[in-house]
């Protein structure tokens, strides 16, 4: 088999690269560009409400670029996860981008939009046949939960985008797709090794940051019979093998195996070799199939309306009994504000405000930031609430206390701020398919 090459622009459409780096990359003839386009790493928001991630200014900047180098040699153009979330009305968003900065460059081809959002009707058979199984949420799935989803997407593998090149497409703007597939998917449509695509994709998915320095920035992958090499696009970037068999290990429990949608990679006998000083070989992995093919469900549900206010405590009396304050404060608050829906939440920078509960270093802080948040059914509820927090705190009394007001600094005016409707991950389960396309159908529109 003749080499492959996939160029990743960036980590994720809209964060960015180095139009050198593009270049450079363009310049080593690459046979398709491929890019993840979103994550649930920002939360459940985007899921949740629609929103895409980036405004459309930002991902058509990044458009201009990579669309007509695309179109200018003739190869194609590959999204996945668009938008963010990858929604059904975030893949619009992003084919409407890619038909206005056409028209801007005058520039004609085949669009494939493929769709990821999940029918509920769908989930909720699924679940009464017993085909759907907890992932990562630790609950088992109920259709109550499913009913509950504002959003509700599920993570294709590489065919439903292998079956959009098949129908002629030049871009594909896939919705939520399992990242390492989207852009594997060119080089296993042009008879690639699964695994070795699969694992390629899985370091070229965040762009540069297998690369010294790391960044989001152009990445090469270029994949024949026995393995796959790496190259960085900008030459003031190195692939060393640290930092290539670092990000193997990226996002796994076990770092022999990967899982993903109707395979598992088994990456026990890998050897990295470093080819020269900027680019690295990865050859040994392998992989089967497996007996049935699951995918993976995300769901998201609205939970009420936010507040927020920051503040700052350097009062050492106050500080050393934060805890009992807070209590009492939201104690007060809650019979201020009396909505059933009401949640407070209070997190204290500079103590235990990232671990919590599992943090092992005791040692007393000087200062501490409280951000404070409530959420409740309406924002009226969550603004009066939040602003009750911040004016009892303000005011608390507490044992060895040596004035009666002003250890809290607020940094804002005003101090509350309101944040809209929020959302939580009310699915994150895995359900049985019977094959790997029926969920993501495929539309065709000419550019």
């Amino acid at each position: 088999m003749k080499q492959i090459r996939i160029l990743a622009p960036t980590g994720m459409l809209g964060a960015g690269f180095s139009l050198d780096a593009l270049a450079r990359g363009m310049a080593m003839r690459p046979d398709a560009i491929a890019v993840d386009g979103g994550s649930t790493d920002p939360g459940p928001y985007h899921l949740g409400s629609g929103t895409p991630l980036y405004s459309d200014e930002i991902i058509k900047r990044e458009l201009r670029s990579i669309l007509p180098a695309a179109r200018s040699m003739g190869i194609p153009f590959i999204v996945g996860s668009a938008g963010g979330a990858g929604t059904n009305s975030q893949v619009d968003c992003v084919g409407r981008l890619v038909h206005e900065v056409a028209a801007e460059f005058g520039l004609h081809f085949k669009l494939a939009k493929v769709y990821a959002d999940i029918p509920k009707e769908r989930v909720i058979a699924a679940i009464e046949r017993n085909e759907v199984r907890d992932f990562e949420a630790g609950f088992d799935l109920s259709k109550e939960d499913v009913q509950a989803c504002s959003g509700l997407v599920a993570q294709m593998g590489d065919e439903p985008i292998r079956q959009a090149l098949d129908k002629g497409a030049d871009v594909v703007i896939a919705g939520r797709a399992c990242d390492d597939s989207a852009i594997a998917s060119f080089a296993i449509w042009k008879g690639a090794n699964e695994a070795l695509s699969i694992h390629m994709g899985k370091i070229l998915e965040c762009g540069a940051f297998s690369a010294e320095p790391f960044g989001m920035d152009v990445m090469i992958g270029v994949v024949d019979d026995s393995g796959f090499t790496l190259e960085p696009g900008s030459t003031a970037r190195r692939a060393s093998l640290k930092s290539v068999a670092a990000h193997s290990l990226y996002e796994r429990e076990n770092p022999f195996e990967q899982h993903g949608p109707g395979r598992v990679l088994d990456l026990s006998n890998c050897v990295f070799e470093q080819v020269d000083e900027r680019r690295v070989r990865v050859s040994g992995t392998r992989g089967k199939h497996t007996d049935d093919y699951w995918i993976k469900l995300e769901g998201a549900k609205p939970v009420g309306y936010r507040s927020i206010t920051l503040a700052g405590v350097r009062c050492p009396t106050l500080i050393s009994r934060i805890d009992t304050v807070l209590e009492q404060v939201s104690e007060a608050t809650r019979k201020r504000v009396e909505d059933p829906s009401l949640r407070i939440v209070c997190r204290k920078y500079g103590m235990n405000a990232v671990m919590r509960e599992l943090e092992v270093e005791k040692r007393f802080p000087h200062e501490v930031g409280l951000l404070m948040e409530t959420t409740a059914s309406t924002q009226d509820a969550a603004y009066d609430a939040c602003n009750a927090m911040g004016g009892k705190l303000l005011h608390a009394a507490y044992e060895g206390q040596k004035n009666t007001s002003g250890n809290i600094a607020f940094p804002y005016s005003p101090r509350v701020q309101d944040i809209g409707m929020q959302y939580e991950f009310a699915a994150y389960h895995l359900m049985k398919v019977e094959s790997a396309c029926e969920c993501f159908p495929i539309v065709i529109e000419e550019v």
